[in-house]
């Protein structure tokens, strides 16, 4: 599994705070999700599955428990935190795969937009003469298809 160099993380520092603050209530669970992903020690909780950005929660009272402990939430369940998931439904940064249980999508070019909201401006207004139109459905695998490869 490919690992991220620091300097490459596509996310500024203010987004989150860092793994050795439990509690800490800055941290989103789409980005937790993605810290899970990245390391080994995981792979038997969450793991990246099928296409750019597909992954399945093998074991989801797991995760809701890791979740939890960061939180400081200790009642957390799997059904709390897919209600959480299903927040990032209508923000596009994520979605349920039809078909497949605990399996979901991330849409990476809407979580990089998200965090950046400068570039959403700059692509709405048409400052940018070399910018693509981010809601093409070529942009948006491009941009998966590059980020799932940076992560994986």
């Amino acid at each position: 599994m490919k690992k991220i160099p620091p300097d490459w993380f596509a996310f500024p520092d203010w987004a989150y705070k860092p793994e050795s603050s439990p509690g800490s209530r800055q941290i989103q669970l789409w980005h937790f999700i993605l810290e899970l992903l990245q390391k080994e020690e995981y792979q038997g909780v969450i793991a990246w599955q099928g296409d750019y950005g597909e992954f399945v929660i093998k074991d989801p009272d797991e995760v809701a428990r890791l979740w939890g402990i960061r939180k400081c939430k200790p009642h957390m369940n799997y059904d709390k935190l897919s209600r959480a998931l299903r927040y990032y439904y209508n923000k596009r940064i994520l979605h349920k795969t039809k078909g497949k249980r605990f399996t979901y999508k991330f849409n990476f070019s809407k979580v990089v937009l998200v965090n950046y909201p400068i570039l959403d401006m700059i692509f709405q207004q048409g400052d940018c003469p070399h910018c693509v139109d981010v809601q093409s459905e070529q942009w948006q695998h491009a941009s998966n298809y590059f980020l799932f490869n940076i992560l994986k």
